[in-house]
């Protein structure tokens, strides 16, 4: 049973999107980019027309659905990175706060 995908171009949009995140930082226009080039020939040179049904274009598809869950994946791993990593030894107080406790009060003032 083959895995839903999309549309074609909803996969290619969201590969452009990730292409603009990665490429923000830089101050480069991610249109510049060769891979923005490469991405957007393959699409145009696998895109069915009247004339042909190609299965090369159902594998580009799952190709670049593929990439692109790697992308996000990427970029997410690196916003959960910087948030939580190397921020050097943290009080009992702030990593209960970062997993969502409050440590408990004690009696006569004390924490």
């Amino acid at each position: 049973m083959a895995a839903v995908l999309g549309s074609p171009l909803r996969t290619l949009r969201g590969l452009l999107r990730e292409l603009r995140h990665a490429s923000g930082r830089e101050g480069r226009l991610y249109r510049d980019t060769p891979a923005y080039r490469h991405i957007v020939a393959a699409f145009r040179a696998h895109r069915v027309t009247g004339e042909k049904l190609c299965r090369a274009q159902q594998e580009l598809h799952f190709q670049a659905a593929t990439y692109l869950c790697l992308l996000r994946s990427v970029r997410q791993h690196r916003a959960l990175h910087r948030e939580y990593h190397g921020k050097g030894e943290r009080s009992p107080e702030e990593v209960a706060g970062l997993v969502g406790f409050r440590l408990p009060q004690q009696p006569g003032g004390k924490g």
